[in-house]
């Protein structure tokens, strides 16, 4: 079983946040829709999944670390490998070999094997009803068998609108079977999000896989994300600027009305509370998850034709030293 740090390429130091990284990078890599040309690249997709879930689990991870549980998850077997040559066999024979020999005529009966089985186990031999002087040990229960594999894992790419994923739109998606769902897009999503839809997978002997699904946030032409919050660059013209204006802003919500104050210089930045995007706190604010701001930068753009411009401005000099500050 391979070693789930290995498939995922990371230390045994890593922190919780390096494991994400490392998952969300490899995700993207081996996404099958990209790797068409790959038919290994589905399982190894599988394979960084259960990596991922195993250690993202702090419980499953510290079971793995002790060697209680393998990279599957399953209990590990502390017996394995006592079944080869020169091990016990059933009969009382302690064998040698295919033969079935002994290790040079010594049997059962002269054999200590308490001292290697003390440290074993970290205490006595236990003695066995009728064995006299001899020091065995009971026979252990076989290891429970692993549970039944469940099917295999389908993957899915969502592609998600910029405005959508922002104010947290719930996406539809079909799936293999043809079915349409709604699916809820978690707070503060981002782009290369993992979701995992629970039994909407291949069936198999164990029960249906599940779908694992991975959101692509599209870009936007103007709007850009900046953390929890939004921005973006709105152009008005200089009548607007020296005198003052209401003008329409775009948001992810449609449109609203922004005021300009008279004599607003260009790189104002204006902010439209809770226009931003959906914060990954879990809050909800009036029924709906918290956002952050819509940030405005707003930039004074000048009329294509000058001539009517310069006429008014004829003889007229601006007497202020914008650059003074800078020893200009």
């Amino acid at each position: 079983m391979r070693d789930p740090y290995s498939t995922l390429g990371i230390a045994r130091t890593a922190s919780e946040a390096d494991i994400k990284t490392a998952y969300r990078k490899l995700a993207k890599e081996l996404h099958p829709d990209r790797n068409k040309d790959k038919p290994n690249a589905a399982e190894r997709f599988s394979d960084v999944t259960r990596a991922y879930d195993l250690l993202s689990d702090k419980d499953k991870r510290a079971q793995y670390d002790r060697g209680e549980i393998d990279g599957e998850g399953n209990p590990a077997n502390p017996f394995a490998g006592m079944g080869a040559r020169g091990g016990y066999r059933g009969g009382g024979t302690y064998g040698a070999g295919p033969g079935g020999g002994d290790f040079g005529g010594v049997g059962p009966d002269d054999v200590d094997l308490s001292d290697l089985f003390e440290g074993l186990f970290g205490g006595k031999a236990r003695q066995q009803p009728g064995a006299g002087a001899r020091r065995g040990f009971g026979r252990q229960p076989p290891p429970p068998p692993p549970p039944p594999r469940r099917g295999a894992d389908i993957q899915y790419r969502l592609a998600v609108p910029f405005v959508d994923a922002a104010a947290g739109r719930d996406q539809r998606i079909t799936l293999a079977d043809g079915k349409a769902i709604n699916l809820k897009l978690p707070a503060g999503v981002d782009d290369g999000t993992i979701m995992r839809l629970k039994d909407k997978g291949q069936l198999g002997v164990g029960g249906y896989g599940d779908g694992i699904v991975m959101v692509e946030v599209g870009s936007h032409p103007f709007f850009r994300r900046e953390g929890d919050n939004i921005r973006m660059d709105l152009p008005i013209t200089l009548d607007e600027a020296v005198r003052g204006a209401k003008v329409k802003c775009p948001t992810v919500d449609g449109a609203v009305m922004l005021t300009i104050k008279p004599g607003t210089n260009g790189g104002t930045v204006l902010r439209l509370a809770g226009k931003g995007w959906t914060k990954k706190n879990g809050k909800v604010v009036d029924g709906k998850p918290e956002r952050g701001d819509q940030l405005v930068t707003l930039e004074i753009q000048l009329p294509e034709d000058l001539a009517a411009l310069e006429e008014r401005l004829e003889g007229w000099v601006d007497a202020a030293r914008p650059r003074e500050k800078f020893g200009l």
